[in-house]
């Protein structure tokens, strides 16, 4: 009898002699961990070089380096000031605004520290992704006309005041996510704030030269149908990894983002073939970016069923938006950033509480909205965090904007434009055969 409890106990002593820190990293999950740091290098890579060179390809040749260089410059400057204090505003404890500096340079975060399932470094470096990619997508709004140091003020300044207290308010713990707003991935606060800044950009910096009269036609779409595959796959990465575990929310948000985008560039591709009569390689990867922008903040909420009906409405709300505000407002959005990415953001912000419920069958979620009248209630949740979001991002961008161009200028001049950002701010070129 004595030796059975012997055994029994002795394993028991083992643990005793096991360092205090062995504890906390029983808390840290090596699947989950594994899967976001995957994510985490896929949503650079999205970046680094997919949206560089999706954009990059988009512009005319004389500023192909240009777009290139902003992307990689954004990636540096929004690395720096995330660690310094961009995450610790973002999601430490702070009150329904704004966060505290509590984790000012990771203080108080060590090698073994859990975010969850995973360390808070990695956590933290999977939101740093996000914190980069938000900025370089509004280059498509002023491209070809804004000078480096213009863009590189306006990025750093940009991220503090409107993406950092935006993260909190949503994923930080902050009103919105009191009120129960869904957002999965980043509807409010990566696209709706990258989208409406850009267009406040385009209106506050005016047309590029010749605008609309003169065609811009892409100069290299080999490269931005390269830098559109690279961010399909790695968006994977953005609404999968945003589950922070390797569960079967993260498989069903990367099957949802893929029919999705699907949905989306064959509706635009569709469009385009009726309208015009062929399609185009540039609508249809403009359809999947549109798809996959829409599915964003629903892609934790829905099912297939959904996504394929808010893939459809990506591609038709978002090919509507694109004609209409260059065709009628002529406003030179230059890369369509709003029409694209604001609208999707806005369309999937709200869609996200009505494919959420129960109610619509094989083109539910996973039931957070119950029926019909809680749904009613999601909806108007999700609105709340639409316009609030539109209002404080335009406002704040307006006048960053402006405090810029009193102190620095944000333009280069007409003589310096017709040369090309690449040469009049680079001194490089992006082709010399």
């Amino acid at each position: 009898m004595k030796q059975s409890i012997l055994r029994a106990l002795f394993p028991l002593s083992l643990l005793a002699l096991l360092p205090g820190n062995a504890y906390a990293e029983d808390a840290i999950n090596g699947a989950d961990t594994a899967w976001i740091m995957a994510a985490t290098a896929l949503v650079l890579f999205m970046t680094l070089p997919g949206l560089a060179m999706f954009y990059a390809g988009l512009v005319r040749s004389r500023n192909v380096l240009s777009v290139l260089m902003q992307c990689f410059a954004i990636a540096g400057v929004a690395s720096i000031l995330w660690l310094m204090v961009g995450y610790s505003l973002a999601f430490g404890e702070g009150n329904s605004w704004i966060g505290d500096f509590s984790r000012v340079m990771l203080s108080g975060v060590e090698r073994d520290t859990a975010s969850g399932t995973i360390p808070e470094s990695l956590f933290m470096m999977f939101q740093m992704t996000f914190a980069i990619i938000t900025p370089a997508l509004i280059v498509g709004g002023f491209a070809e006309r804004m000078k480096f140091s213009a863009m590189l003020l306006f990025s750093a300044v940009w991220l503090l005041l409107v993406y950092v207290p935006v993260t909190h308010w949503v994923w930080g713990g902050g009103w919105l996510a009191e009120m129960g707003l869904y957002d999965f991935a980043g509807g409010t606060v990566v696209h709706i704030t990258a989208g409406v800044a850009a267009l406040v950009a385009a209106i506050v910096m005016g047309p590029r030269r010749g605008f609309p009269g003169t065609a811009m036609t892409p100069h290299n779409m080999t490269m931005t149908i390269a830098g559109a595959g690279m961010l399909w796959v790695g968006w994977f990465g953005f609404n999968g990894g945003s589950a922070l575990a390797a569960n079967g929310d993260a498989s069903m948000a990367i099957l949802v983002t893929h029919i999705s985008a699907a949905t989306g560039a064959m509706t635009w591709m569709a469009i385009e073939w009726f309208r015009f009569g062929k399609p185009s390689a540039l609508g249809v990867v403009t359809g999947m970016v549109a798809g996959l922008g829409t599915i964003t903040p629903a892609s934790g909420f829905v099912g297939p069923g959904g996504a394929l009906v808010i893939g459809l409405l990506a591609g038709i709300v978002c090919f509507s938006a694109t004609q209409y505000i260059k065709r009628v407002l002529k406003i030179d959005d230059s890369l369509d950033v709003f029409p694209v990415h604001g609208v999707g953001g806005i369309l999937g912000t709200l869609l996200a509480g009505v494919f959420s419920a129960t109610t619509l069958g094989v083109f539910s979620g996973y039931g957070f909205a119950e029926g019909i009248e809680t749904m009613a209630g999601q909806v108007q949740v999700q609105f709340i965090g639409v316009i609030s979001t539109i209002v404080f991002t335009a406002v704040v961008t307006w006048v960053i904007l402006k405090a810029i161009d009193a102190l620095i200028g944000l333009r280069v001049t007409e003589e310096e434009e017709i040369e090309g950002l690449d040469i009049v701010c680079h001194e490089e070129r992006g082709y010399d055969l």
